[in-house]
């Protein structure tokens, strides 16, 4: 449904930086910049979420908007918030299973340092029946 998704920034650089750490482990990358966006996507791809430098006053959208980016794996799920710690975002939830979103629903949430509200999820039974029976 969605073509791709931009949002306001009023850091680009410490933005960009987040974005850069939390996203590598989902397999997204930085598909273009300059000095005021920057685009990320799949590597031969283009963007599909972009950062916008916003020199007005602004704040993130309240209430229960949040971005939800697709993940690979389990083991990429605890690297997004990992990374999102190490890189100014503060835990918004947790990492592991959600089971209150479903049965096999595995995500991370978190806040990153502009406010918004952030997570990255993989629904894929398989692979937790497996995790969890070493």
């Amino acid at each position: 449904m969605l073509h791709h998704l931009s949002i306001a920034v009023a850091d680009i650089v410490r933005a960009s930086q987040f974005y850069d750490a939390v996203l590598r482990p989902l397999g997204y990358v930085r598909v273009w910049s300059d000095e005021t966006a920057v685009g990320y996507g799949y590597p031969t791809g283009g963007d599909k979420f972009a950062l916008k430098l916003q020199t007005k006053p602004f704040s993130p959208p309240p209430g229960g908007f949040h971005i939800a980016f697709s993940a690979t794996s389990l083991k990429s799920i605890e690297e997004f918030h990992s990374e999102a710690l190490k890189h100014g975002g503060t835990d918004n939830g947790g990492a592991g299973l959600h089971s209150e979103y479903g049965d096999h629903y595995y995500a991370a949430f978190v806040v990153d340092p502009e406010g918004y509200r952030i997570e990255a999820t993989y629904n894929n039974k398989a692979e937790q029946v497996a995790a969890a029976n070493p």
